[in-house]
């Protein structure tokens, strides 16, 4: 089932409806990817990725899930064994 049409142009322009940009969250500027699905094209928004899907391409397993305090207390550390060096 289609969920929306467009038309190319003569200079193989096409215009995006509204209710795709609305979902895909893209407008003037943004990047679209075209990717071959075998006798698919699928359209995505090109580069908005987050940490962990950064993370997950990296090490293959989702990032350990730390409390603010937790987070505080590493850069605290952090910070600590930085500065007792000089």
């Amino acid at each position: 089932m289609s969920i929306a049409q467009s038309k190319i142009t003569a200079q193989g322009q096409i215009s995006i409806p509204s209710e795709i940009r609305r979902k895909l969250g893209v407008g003037p500027g943004s990047v679209l990817e075209w990717n071959e699905d075998g006798e698919k094209i699928i359209v995505t928004r090109a580069g908005r990725y987050t940490s962990e899907d950064v993370h997950m391409r990296i090490f293959s397993l989702p990032p350990e899930s730390r409390s603010l305090p937790q987070l505080k207390e590493g850069i605290r550390q952090r910070m600590k064994k930085k500065y007792e060096k000089r």
